[in-house]
């Protein structure tokens, strides 16, 4: 077998929970047979102290069984269900334990805990510059979750405020590189951009970044204004745009009205908007009709329309 499949295994191995309560039975054991010897033991020391060694055996005995019964606590520990831990060997990294109960040698060995719960981290509140040259004020909040505890404690120094440096930094570079436009358009692409920086550093750490949002852009007071402006002319071209569109359809609807309307619909058209503008008498109004648009159609009108000269013309001539 490879050298470097050795090496794989035995790292598996490291990361495996443990559980082994080897040193609780073994004090628990030595605490037993202390006391046995404390009891019958006194012959045991007879050849070397004599008739002293009766009296020397339970306190000697006695004494080592209080010393390991007392060292049996020492060798419990307990993680919640949110908890790992490493366990260290003077010094040196041993194994991982998981939640629960696990054992550990007195002195000899020691444990560091890690929380591995979803956390959330503030990015502080700090002045960038965009690639416009326009100053703001940006602020974000990281969530991350520790998904090695041996890398989380033994290749970092304290992941938490490395995290959130790392983060605060990549986020003054990230804005740095858009514009003003961009940013305030593409917030949810800018923060997956600065995710996906911070998260590909922070695997040698053992941190999983799962999302990084930012939370207030604070804009200078001038840039407020010209912005606002901005918007209000944006949307009066819409309103105008949209006003000359309906004037378009409207004029179109029209024409293709008057084009299939006859003369008698028209006419009729015009004395019922005569109708309805005659309930207010407080105003004259002057409602011009050509006379071509009636000619022939009401026998009234066609009468005038037909007359080449007044009636007036007309009688004098016949005297004649």
């Amino acid at each position: 077998m490879s050298e470097t499949s050795l090496n794989d295994k035995q790292q598996k191995k490291m990361y495996e929970y443990s559980g082994s309560p080897a040193p609780l039975v073994t004090f628990l054991a030595l605490g037993i047979i202390c006391i046995f010897l404390a009891v019958f033991g006194g012959s045991l020391l007879t050849p070397f102290f004599g008739f002293f060694g009766i009296f020397i055996a339970p306190i000697l005995f006695g004494f080592l069984a209080i010393l390991f019964f007392g060292l049996v606590p020492f060798t419990v520990a307990v993680n919640k269900q949110w908890q790992e831990a490493i366990i260290l060997r003077f010094g040196r990294f041993i194994r991982l334990v998981g939640p629960g109960i696990f054992y550990k040698w007195p002195w000899i060995e020691r444990f560091l805990r890690q929380d591995i719960r979803i956390q959330t981290l503030d990015v502080m509140k700090q002045e960038v510059m965009t690639r416009d040259n326009i100053s703001l004020m940006v602020d974000a909040v990281v969530f991350l979750k520790i998904i090695n505890t041996p890398k989380s404690l033994i290749n970092i120094l304290n992941v938490k405020l490395s995290t959130v440096q790392y983060s605060q930094t990549t986020m003054r570079d990230v804005i740095g590189n858009v514009e003003l436009d961009e940013l305030l358009a593409q917030r949810d692409q800018i923060a997956d951009r600065i995710k996906t920086i911070v998260d590909k550093e922070t695997e040698e750490w053992g941190v999983d970044i799962l999302s990084v949002n930012l939370q207030n852009i604070e804009l200078p007071d001038d840039m407020k204004r010209v912005i606002a402006r901005q918007a209000e002319a944006e949307r009066e071209r819409r309103a105008v745009i949209i006003k000359s569109e309906g004037e378009l359809v409207a004029a179109k609807n029209l024409e293709e009205a008057v084009r299939q309307m006859s003369t008698q619909a028209l006419y009729l058209r015009t004395l019922s908007s005569l109708e309805d503008i005659s309930f207010d008498q407080s105003n004259t109004i002057v409602f011009a009709i050509p006379l071509d648009m009636v000619g022939g159609q009401i026998m009234g009108l066609a009468g005038l329309v037909g007359a080449n000269q007044p009636p007036v013309v007309r009688e004098v001539r016949k005297k004649k």
